[in-house]
């Protein structure tokens, strides 16, 4: 097993000018789960093919344990990747596919046919050795691609968004045992996912990317609750944090009539960040028009618009934006009416306007 550091990696495409990674520093400890999520295009799909070495490094370095392979090739990295795409040989049987980079090495029969049954167990994938992919479920096909880097008993996993060819129950039930497989391996493991759920439910830390920079890297619970900015506030949580403009003045941040503390640091307005769970009900506060509520059984969330004038969402290009409140699910409003709310205790997190870093 291996640690991963990037030191100041950067990858410019040919032909642009704006870095798809700008000096990415991070380090992944021996044995960890760590998922690189972010919008399209922020660069995490990139970072991960130049630890695999796919793609060129034009600054910085990669090493992997104490060994800097930023000039070595992808086949003595000593790593092995699972993709999007299954990419799996459809003439061959599934415990060929499996074993098929341990043939080309030139392990020896026995020692791949011990390897690819072992891993065959670990993965539920014993009755399926004699299979061809094509008679397999997406799931099952999933599973043979982690299979076959398993047996190589690499280094490095790396993963790049392997569950999005998946239907959503699937997804949820793969995404699980992969988290579980990883932890019984003790395996380093690099994931690439756009998914902050899939993020949060199976990293032992996640780091955030926006625009080739590395925003924040944390445990998942350390995300959630301390973003470093308004971009992970809003990215990270599902449903997403409400970030609202919010004037300032003596001393407080206005939401209608809800008044909030603010640092004296504070300038004339304020992004002030409350997530879904943590309004509630009050005959005095912020105002939310009703638009729509999503009734979930165990859960309720009001979805609407501010209906004080002195409120504004923080990201004005979104023009989707709505307010989300979670709501008692056997006692929720209507579409049309309108709802006071206040916050609850430590449930605030303040931005500041320009930079959108944290205040508080």
């Amino acid at each position: 097993m291996a640690s991963v550091v990037f030191e100041n990696a950067s990858r410019i495409y040919p032909g642009t000018t704006a870095p798809a990674v700008d000096k990415l520093n991070l380090t992944v400890a021996d044995g960890e789960f760590l998922v690189l999520v972010g919008p399209s295009g922020c660069g995490k799909s990139t970072s991960l093919r130049m630890l695999a070495g796919l793609e060129e490094i034009d600054g910085g370095r990669i090493l992997i344990g104490d060994r800097d392979v930023t000039n070595v090739a992808p086949k003595d990295r000593d790593i092995a990747m699972v993709f999007q795409s299954y990419a799996l040989y459809p003439h061959m049987t599934v415990a060929e596919n499996m074993g098929f980079a341990l043939k080309i090495a030139g392990i020896d029969k026995a020692e791949r046919d011990k390897r690819v049954l072992e891993a065959a167990k670990l993965l539920d994938l014993e009755p399926y050795l004699e299979r061809k992919p094509k008679a397999l479920s997406g799931g099952q096909r999933q599973r043979v691609a982690m299979g076959r880097a398993i047996v190589r008993e690499p280094q490095v996993f790396l993963m790049d968004e392997p569950l999005s060819n998946l239907d959503a129950k699937l997804r949820v039930a793969t995404r699980t045992q992969i988290a579980a497989l990883q932890r019984r391996l003790g395996i380093t493991t690099v994931y690439v996912t756009h998914d902050q759920v899939e993020a949060m439910t199976m990293g032992d830390r996640v780091a955030v990317l926006k625009d080739g920079l590395l925003q924040q890297v944390d445990t998942p619970r350390n995300l959630y609750d301390n973003p470093a900015n308004a971009f992970v506030a809003g990215f990270i949580g599902s449903p997403a944090m409400n970030l609202l403009t919010a004037p300032v003045s003596g001393g407080k941040a206005h939401l209608g009539d809800l008044d909030i503390d603010v640092p004296a640091s504070a300038g004339s307005s304020v992004i002030v960040g409350i997530r879904p769970e943590g309004w509630a009900p009050s005959d005095k506060g912020f105002h939310v028009l009703v638009e729509v509520v999503e009734e979930l059984g165990s859960d309720a969330f009001v979805y609407g618009k501010p209906a004080d004038n002195n409120v504004h969402f923080a990201n004005s290009s979104d023009e989707g934006a709505q307010v989300i409140v979670r709501w008692d699910p056997k006692n929720p409003p209507k579409p049309g009416q309108t709802v006071t709310v206040t916050n609850v205790a430590n449930a605030v997190h303040l931005f500041d306007t320009t930079t959108g870093a944290r205040i508080n």
